[in-house]
């Protein structure tokens, strides 16, 4: 089902030219600012199975059905799929977008949809893709899946069990350029769901490499490829590809604070840690160091944009603020949305291009899209009634094939 979206635009963007007097002038509009033609935004449902696919550009939307409600939402590393991780359904779903990167163009190899591959664990929580792989991290048995990108639209795929040796938690992996997994395992020295330690397995769930450093408490994680960096309450887990593993200390005012999410970016060697009693702050593997990008604790969500060279930051307030990661500089701040208060069990959503933000209204069933130029010009786009998580699918492109 496709529906208008362009239910109201506080500001309007579109601008002709004026004719030239000159007739050896060729007449030409002025260029519109808008989206990149080859990005969409998924957007699932707290309360229904709706799926929404707001194409930014035309500011339309497709609507889908998917198995379930309120399930998390991410983006494949190369931007084609997105996947609906149903933790307490034991399922994850994919969705095609239908655009895929060649070089320097995109093509669009079908209409959008959900793919044919299904996913059946034992609480799947943490999603990661790296390459052609799609992977989760099962909590129920400590478990993973994975599966090829090219078997999405195979009939009666799923993702298949690598047995790690674990017992059940609360985990994470990342995968690394070599084909070997760092993941997460609990020996019980702490009480609660949270692992300790990380070792490193192959395809097959052989132990590789085994852990080094115990922790006491794991959560959040982030790759390059080369190392992979996982939050604990004793610093930031620096595990390399080769095994070797070290702690980076956090800054000395954090007290009992720690990094709990780990984001990669596009720079190389820096990750940005987040804790929300203390704020953002980059990690830099090569020098060992943590230091702020902002310290607050009245943030309500950190992203890094599509592009992976700035952080975007939604405070309670309703300001928006975005650093530029290769400078560590503040280089936009604008109040957008109204106060949200701390206690609001359902607070908006933010995702970033390079071009807009785009920000969920869980009231009001829209999408804003937000100009990064001009914080004042909104598009405000109707989705499901009760919005609940998104994903930027797509190409930062506008080249298509010839």
């Amino acid at each position: 089902m496709k529906k208008n979206l362009s239910k109201k635009l506080l500001f309007p963007v579109a601008i002709l030219a004026l004719a030239s007097c000159n007739n050896d002038d060729e007449v030409l509009p002025l260029p519109l600012e808008n989206e990149f033609e080859y990005i969409r935004i998924l957007v699932n449902d707290e309360l229904t199975n709706e799926v929404s696919l707001v194409d930014p550009v035309e500011l339309s939307t497709e609507s889908f059905q998917a198995l379930f409600p309120k399930s998390t939402v991410y983006g494949t590393e190369a931007g084609r799929y997105g996947a609906l991780v149903h933790r307490a359904n034991n399922r994850v779903q994919f969705f095609d977008s239908g655009f895929e990167s060649h070089g320097d163009h995109a093509d669009v190899m079908g209409a959008p949809g959900f793919a044919t591959l299904i996913g059946e664990s034992n609480l799947p929580t943490h999603f990661k893709s790296k390459g052609n792989e799609v992977l989760t991290f099962n909590d129920g048995d400590g478990t993973l899946s994975s599966a090829k990108e090219s078997d999405m639209h195979t009939s009666g795929a799923k993702m298949k069990t690598i047995n790690t040796g674990n017992t059940a938690h609360h985990g994470a992996m990342a995968k690394f350029d070599n084909g070997s997994y760092a993941i997460t395992e609990k020996d019980g020295s702490v009480a609660g769901a949270l692992p300790e330690r990380v070792k490193i397995i192959d395809a097959l769930g052989t132990t590789l490499f085994a852990s080094t450093i115990q922790t006491k408490g794991i959560h959040g994680n982030a790759s390059d490829g080369r190392v992979a960096l996982f939050g604990s309450r004793d610093g930031v887990l620096m595990v390399e590809s080769t095994g070797v593993q070290s702690l980076i200390p956090h800054p000395a005012n954090f007290g009992t604070a720690w990094l709990g999410s780990i984001y990669e970016t596009n720079i190389a060697n820096k990750f940005v840690g987040y804790t929300g009693s203390m704020g953002a702050y980059l990690i830099d593997v090569a020098t060992k160091a943590v230091t702020p990008i902002i310290e607050s604790s009245d943030l309500i969500q950190i992203k890094i944009d599509y592009a992976g060279n700035n952080l975007v930051a939604l405070f309670h307030s309703g300001e928006v603020s975005i650093y530029d990661l290769i400078t560590n500089t503040m280089t936009k701040n604008g109040t957008i949305l109204e106060n949200v208060a701390k206690d609001e069990i359902q607070k908006p959503q933010i995702e970033a291009t390079s071009r807009y933000l785009y920000i969920t209204q869980p009231k009001a069933g829209e999408v804003w899209k937000v100009s990064i130029n001009d914080f004042t010009k909104i598009d405000k786009i109707e989705v499901s009634s009760t919005p609940y998580r998104m994903a930027i699918l797509g190409l930062e492109t506008d080249e298509g094939h010839d």
